[in-house]
């Protein structure tokens, strides 16, 4: 069944007792993805679509980039680039007659309103420019998959007390995960659901908010020669640990082990 084949990785990354849960879900996904681009479905018309119509944002370029497969890359960039020349081809248009309107533009434009008008039209191409620039199908991509996996976490978290107290028990979300799921628990869970679940997670982040606050001021008290002989608990990766919980996962240690 469907929420059967959703709900193992939502379990795989809880038995990782990581610092958030869907932190790993989103990396695998993420990883997975890269893969994806740079193996076969590069050839896959539909992909080769989406790809040209949406193109990368800077980090997933910069990812591709470092994963050496520099023919996947380009061929995407090749085709991506020939579209994006295609949707420009507008604008070049539009800014040129722009500007010579606003290169020309005398007393009286300025008082009637056209130099007014030739501003607006730079505007607005810079807006679709923008915008052009601003997509990214991996991110969409990603963003589609977190969604179903967060819908699938309520009916796992539902309908297995295991997973509950797995989950209630464990190291709690990121900041940012958190607050996705508590938008998605509003549409999943009834009033008396949602109020006990609020509850419950509100006490499993504050405890875990608390061990995290704990862990880096002891690192920084480490600095101090007061404390130099001192154990360093807990603390030694604090630093990476407070900006995955605050941020979501980004420096330090994978949330996911490399698959051998």
């Amino acid at each position: 069944m469907k929420y059967h084949i959703d709900t193992i990785p939502i379990w795989d990354a809880a038995r990782l007792d990581g610092e958030c849960l869907l932190c790993a879900l989103e990396r695998r996904t993420e990883l997975g993805e890269a893969d994806r681009y740079l193996g076969a479905s590069v050839m896959e018309p539909d992909v080769r679509i989406r790809v040209n119509e949406r193109g990368f944002c800077r980090k997933h370029h910069s990812m591709l980039f470092s994963m050496s497969n520099r023919l996947g890359h380009a061929l995407m960039l090749e085709s991506h680039m020939i579209e994006n020349r295609k949707r420009l081809a507008g604008s070049w248009s539009a800014l040129e007659k722009a500007g010579e309107q606003l290169a020309a533009t005398t007393l009286g434009d300025r008082l009637n309103g056209k130099a007014r008008s030739a501003k607006d039209s730079v505007l607005q191409e810079a807006k679709k420019i923008r915008e052009m620039a601003g997509t990214c199908v991996m991110c969409d991509t990603i963003a589609d998959n977190m969604l179903r996996y967060l819908h699938t976490f309520f009916h796992l978290y539902k309908s297995d007390g295991e997973f509950r107290k797995k989950f209630l028990e464990g190291k709690g979300l990121c900041i940012p995960h958190l607050g996705q799921l508590l938008e998605v628990a509003a549409e999943e869970l009834s009033a008396k659901e949602l109020g006990e679940f609020v509850r419950a997670l509100a006490r499993t982040e504050q405890a875990n908010l608390d061990r995290i606050q704990e862990d880096i001021s002891w690192f920084i008290k480490k600095f101090d020669y007061r404390y130099e002989k001192d154990d360093w608990k807990n603390s030694r990766d604090a630093v990476e640990r407070t900006v995955n919980k605050t941020r979501g996962w980004c420096v330090g240690k994978e949330p996911v082990p490399e698959e051998k």
